[in-house]
């Protein structure tokens, strides 16, 4: 496939210093694929890194193109290259182990210390026209699978992990604290998964309201109230403690209010996260034997997510509230600055906008 025009990219340069600029169109490895990016989603991430220049050790030292949740067709492919062709439209998993260690040998290759991620210092990330990617990275879209979501692939991954990591299975009574991108999707994941009950609490009542829409079952919207009093909500809409917490907000009190509400036995996963250090009541967790577990991002979970998807079996279509061409990506990066909607999209190919 011809590969025209120019290769529009969304840098970050420093703190508050966020661009757009023409970069090369990069040539594939053998091993790589060039993308014709389409549908790339703003996440949290992204934002922190345009404001704060860094996001805790990963500095933005370099200028760097910003994105990770995205989508795109094949354009041209590596001499290695056999499972895809010119025309194939894939999503993109954007962490990549550079090196065969012993993380990855045992299948967790998200924790390989090497590993390429795009839109993390010093790596690139897939915010441009044209991007490319490792070829065993990237996942064939069936027909009836859209542009976008194969882009929510990614935060929709990150539900797959934690609710895997949590042991949600048929019956659990879940907890989610956070009604952000992250939750919402925990709370798809959950009850695709087998929830009889699923509470989320967040500030925000638009945030709860979307929460409903994509299958909670209660929503508490939080005030001013004490980690032992958001426990105690939750125990009494859901009619027991949840054994299972999942925790989307990396805010000190909400991490709080996790281990309080987390039935003895249960598990309370940490998929936000917030400062380095946070106090919290380890001892509650100790003696009621309550598991604390992390998240690093997710691994094995894109083919996963694409058969559900395929299969019609969970809607992540809810999700995204806004969307904006390329050129208008400082637009798109202000609207998710201030909150507004859940997923905003950018649509990066200028001679279709589709979904």
């Amino acid at each position: 496939m011809a590969v025209p025009g120019q290769n529009v990219a969304v840098v970050g340069h420093r703190a508050g210093d966020l661009r757009l600029e023409n970069r090369p169109i990069p040539e594939p490895g053998p091993n790589e694929v060039l993308l014709r990016m389409h549908s790339v989603g703003i996440c949290g991430s992204d934002v922190h890194y345009w404001q704060h220049g860094r996001i805790g050790d990963f500095v933005v030292k370099d200028p760097m193109v910003l994105g990770h949740e995205a989508s795109g067709t094949v354009v041209k492919v590596g001499s290695g290259v056999t499972h895809l062709k010119p025309g194939d439209r894939v999503a993109i998993e954007p962490g990549v182990p550079r090196e065969m260690d012993e993380f990855c040998k045992s299948g967790r290759y998200n924790l390989s210390p090497t590993i390429f991620f795009c839109a993390t210092p010093p790596d690139d990330g897939n915010l441009c026209r044209y991007y490319k990617h490792s070829a065993s990275y990237c996942y064939k879209l069936p027909d009836n699978v859209t542009f976008e979501e194969g882009a929510l692939i990614e935060p929709l991954s990150v539900g797959i992990h934690a609710c895997k990591r949590a042991g949600v299975t048929l019956g659990s009574k879940v907890f989610v604290s956070g009604s952000g991108p992250i939750g919402l999707v925990n709370v798809i994941v959950a009850k695709m998964m087998g929830a009889a009950a699923v509470v989320v609490t967040d500030l925000s009542a638009s945030r709860l309201q979307k929460a409903k829409e994509v299958g909670a079952d209660f929503t508490i919207q939080l005030q001013k109230e004490t980690p032992q009093e958001v426990a105690s909500k939750v125990e009494s809409v859901l009619g027991c403690m949840p054994e299972i917490t999942v925790e989307c907000t990396g805010v000190q009190a909400c991490i709080q209010a996790g281990i309080y509400a987390t039935r003895s036995g249960g598990t309370l996963v940490l998929v936000g996260l917030g400062p380095e250090m946070v106090t919290v009541p380890i001892v509650n967790a100790a003696v009621r034997e309550v598991d604390i577990r992390g998240i690093f991002r997710y691994c094995n979970t894109w083919p996963v997510a694409i058969s559900l998807l395929a299969s019609k079996r969970i809607n992540v279509k809810p999700l995204v509230t806004h969307r904006f061409p390329l050129e208008k990506a400082l637009e798109a990066f202000e609207t998710t600055k201030r909150g507004e909607g859940v997923k905003v999209m950018l649509k990066c190919d200028p001679t279709d906008q589709n979904p």
